[in-house]
């Protein structure tokens, strides 16, 4: 988690799928949120001075109203079907950074309803499963903007919307507990480390194998959640 938010995109979807296969569905996006906000803390100081908040501004709003929705359909799932939806999710976030990576042309349409698309999508998903990279990633490729840029609003994008999480996952959804939270006490120190040793690595890694590794072995964990 910690390599992940120092800008290595996509190896978030690989870390859902473990914590997933080995806590359940709905009880890992509540041990996940922690570390995810940790996580934005680090990034948001390292990055702060990368981000651009014109761009953060158009996705934001749609986010939340997605977050809105994923909070209210995803309470009272059972654990057989939230685990199967996360699953099917995870398979189309796959698919859809594999039709990105075939596309030949480098931009997506620029629009108010691509925006909204995207935002509601990046929410409900970051809700039911901590899921949004694939969605928010499109939207940002279709900006255009720096790496760096890139990574400093996003940082701060998902910094906004785990904080908006929070109160779900304690108050309504009740999957952050004390329990989980003794979990999150063992995790954390490593997310921090993740986090300066990806900073290091970050640039070291070929883009193209390192993509189709996650890529690959995020469909097969999606198989093994659905099949469990």
């Amino acid at each position: 988690m910690g390599v992940s938010k120092s800008g290595l995109k996509g190896i978030t979807v690989l870390i859902v799928t473990l914590l997933a296969l080995v806590f359940g569905g709905k009880a890992s996006t509540g041990i996940m949120m922690p570390l995810l906000i940790t996580g934005d803390i680090l990034a948001v100081i390292y990055y702060n001075r990368h981000a651009n908040w014109g761009y953060l501004f158009k996705l934001l709003p749609w986010m939340i109203i997605g977050v809105l929705f994923g909070a209210y359909f995803g309470k009272d799932l059972p654990e057989v079907i939230f685990k199967k939806g996360m699953a099917v999710i995870i398979l189309l976030t796959v698919f859809l950074m594999l039709w990105w990576d075939q596309k030949k042309e480098s931009k997506i349409p620029d629009t108010t309803f691509f925006a909204a698309s995207m935002g509601l999508s990046a929410g409900f998903t970051t809700m039911i499963g901590n899921l949004a990279g694939a969605f928010s990633n499109l939207f940002f490729l279709a900006m255009r903007v720096p790496k760096n840029v890139f990574i400093g609003t996003t940082a701060w994008l998902f910094f906004i919307i785990n904080l908006f999480k929070l109160p779900f996952h304690i108050f309504y959804w009740k999957t952050i507990t004390v329990e989980s939270f003794k979990v999150n006490l063992i995790l954390i120190p490593f997310t921090i480390l993740g986090l300066f040793i990806g900073v290091k690595i970050v640039d070291l890694i070929k883009e193209t194998f390192y993509r189709k590794m996650i890529l690959v072995l995020t469909a097969v964990g999606a198989i093994l959640i659905f099949f469990r």
